[in-house]
């Protein structure tokens, strides 16, 4: 993939940035597989990280899969296909 990979410190200072952090969570451990519920964002802490995606990275996720992407994990996949599908369209 290109310089232009989504990476998870890229979607841990999106999250900080959109909605902070309950103090319970540790963000700089291992999240990769952890749901964003038990993360601590709620659905419109995740609409705020997204939005912010979509506009620093000049794309759009399809609503339906960002909503079935309930890991940091899967959000970076989702990001990074769609930044893929932009750099070679």
């Amino acid at each position: 993939m290109s310089a232009k990979e989504f990476t998870l410190d890229q979607l841990r200072a999106t999250l900080l940035e959109g909605a902070g952090t309950d103090e319970s969570v540790d963000l700089d451990g291992d999240i990769l597989d952890t749901s964003f519920e038990d993360l601590g964002y709620e659905s419109l802490a995740m609409l705020e990280t997204v939005s912010r995606i979509e506009r620093e990275h000049g794309i759009s996720l399809d609503e339906e899969a960002v909503g079935e992407a309930d890991t940091p994990r899967a959000l970076i996949r989702l990001v990074n296909e769609r930044l893929s599908a932009t750099q070679t369209a």
